[in-house]
């Protein structure tokens, strides 16, 4: 009796704990757990050289720059549009906006990969792979704004909305009007990075086979079919329209597609280093996937919302490898279905519900907050950013960020001397011959217009060495003189300054540029 007592002296606690535990609503977890994963990036202007621009280009736009002839990049219009509500707030608030849009996008895709487990009888792995996918993110480079981050939960809500359901039939207004929505938020989520492009056409393809499961006749499956690819591409449509409005239909064109096709590939070794950066993190959710859905065959139990979850994930993953330079924020649109196959085998596996998945987030815990703050140790915090930013000054004239960090012009507010800001595209090799211009006559124009100051890094790995001599000679040439070197993380930036900095030019849109 007595040890019965003492038994129950010891559980009551504990039966009380999980009890309270389970009280706690989901979503105030997911909450929660995003905010202390991602708070040491909170306020960081430099936590991605990506994102910087993004943002850079966003204050621009609503300074009056047109996208693709005033600033140029190959990123969609609407990556640029989404960044423009924190880029209006500017300095330093509009780092934290964006930084908390992208936490609520993380969250909410989590949300969504809980509730589709939830509809799809995984429940008791629902939160498991809510919480992987969050903590997921930082080891893949994903605890900023990459663009993934945000166009994630579109297409997320896209698959949400084409789940089938018990009571689907052909002709039903509203299962047709929920597909032409999923087909929009696909076509949305193409306009902020068309890495989508593989996943939109998959899901595009099974809302066909959907329809003919149906009894849907084939002109019906043929109509509705133009209907859900016309839904998809209209904003991309509507981009190309406007440019063409605008009388920049080429700039827009060559951008967004024929610059794709232009840029040069890495080396092979590079290749295969940066690929291996991409699978590491991927790996383990591509397993546990795998087991999860090889269980649920054998025992007869992959339905048609198994079928189309696995199938997003193939798609997934053949966008990643289809494109062929990688980034290890490449990895995050897989890590969403993939975080899905985690929920089938938590949900239906014992050991994996409670030995795997405790064990895998605790590992992906570590391994996130170590690449977070070692990403923060080699490419600098606010503070350090805030110190190269004042050696550079807000004052007359223009900057020209050769090699380093674009949030530079953010920062300073200074004039931009070339429509390509971004650092990496007229000093990278890869980018030769893929912008429309020439990288070396680019570096001449810009030094007829005489830069204020000029910043530069040292060599890095894939730099065209022949723009930097170019531009090397443009400084001992021009008489400009070291201002002072700043260490930003690990990165030591110098600053040029010209003898005469009235002398800037700033630049002007020209009608025939890019070509």
């Amino acid at each position: 009796m007595a040890t019965r007592i003492a038994t129950l002296g010891i559980a009551e606690p504990k039966a009380g704990l999980a009890a309270a535990a389970a009280t706690v609503p989901r979503w105030l977890v997911l909450v929660a757990v995003a905010v202390a994963v991602r708070a040491a990036t909170f306020g960081n202007p430099v936590v991605a050289v990506d994102e910087q621009f993004y943002w850079v280009t966003a204050r621009r736009m609503l300074d009056g720059a047109l996208p693709f002839v005033d600033i140029w990049d190959r990123k969609p219009i609407g990556l640029f549009l989404l960044y423009a509500p924190a880029a209006a707030l500017g300095l330093p608030w509009g780092i934290l906006a964006y930084q908390l849009m992208a936490l609520a996008c993380a969250v909410c895709t989590a949300g969504l990969i809980a509730r589709i487990a939830d509809r799809v009888g995984w429940s008791a792995g629902a939160l498991p792979a809510a919480l992987l996918y969050i903590l997921m993110l930082n080891v893949a480079d994903g605890q900023g704004g990459q663009a993934p981050v945000f166009y994630n939960l579109l297409v997320i809500g896209a698959v949400a909305l084409m789940l089938p359901r018990a009571d689907d039939r052909d002709g039903d207004p509203a299962r047709v009007g929920r597909n032409l929505l999923a087909m929009l938020l696909a076509g949305l989520a193409l306009q902020v990075k068309y890495t989508v492009l593989f996943e939109g056409l998959f899901l595009g393809l099974w809302l066909l086979r959907r329809e003919a499961m149906l009894g849907a006749s084939f002109v019906h499956i043929a109509r509705r079919g133009l209907g859900y690819a016309g839904v998809a591409m209209l904003p991309t449509l509507l981009a190309g329209a406007t440019y063409a409005k605008l009388g920049h239909f080429d700039a827009w064109f060559y951008a967004n597609f024929g610059s794709i096709l232009d840029r040069k590939s890495d080396p092979f070794i590079d290749l295969v280093g940066a690929f291996c950066e991409v699978m590491v993190p991927l790996a383990p959710l591509l397993v546990l996937s795998g087991l999860g859905w090889a269980r649920r065959q054998r025992h007869g139990e992959l339905s048609d919302a198994g079928t189309l979850l696995l199938g997003w994930l193939i798609a997934a993953m053949l966008g990643l490898i289809v494109f062929g330079s990688w980034f290890p924020h490449y990895a995050l649109p897989a890590m969403v279905p993939a975080s899905l196959g985690c929920a089938a085998f938590f949900a239906h596996d014992r050991i994996g519900r409670r030995i795997v998945a405790p064990a895998l987030l605790g590992i992906a815990l570590i391994a996130g907050t170590v690449c977070v703050f070692a990403a923060q140790a080699a490419r600098g915090n606010a503070a350090q950013f805030a110190t190269l930013a004042d050696a550079i000054g807000k004052g007359r004239g223009c900057l020209y960020v050769h090699s380093g960090d674009s949030m530079l012009y953010g920062a300073t507010g200074r004039c931009a001397l070339s429509p390509w800001l971004f650092p990496s595209h007229l000093s990278r090799q890869r980018e030769n011959g893929a912008l429309g211009v020439d990288q070396i006559e680019e570096v001449d124009r810009i030094f007829a217009r005489h830069p204020a100051v000029v910043v530069m890094r040292p060599p890095f790995r894939g730099e065209r060495l022949a723009v930097r001599v170019r531009v090397q000679h443009y400084l001992h040439r021009l008489g400009y003189t070291i201002r002072g070197t700043y260490l930003l993380g690990r990165v030591p930036i110098t600053v040029y300054a010209a003898p005469a900095i009235a002398a800037a030019v700033p630049f002007r849109r020209a009608a025939s540029r890019p070509a």
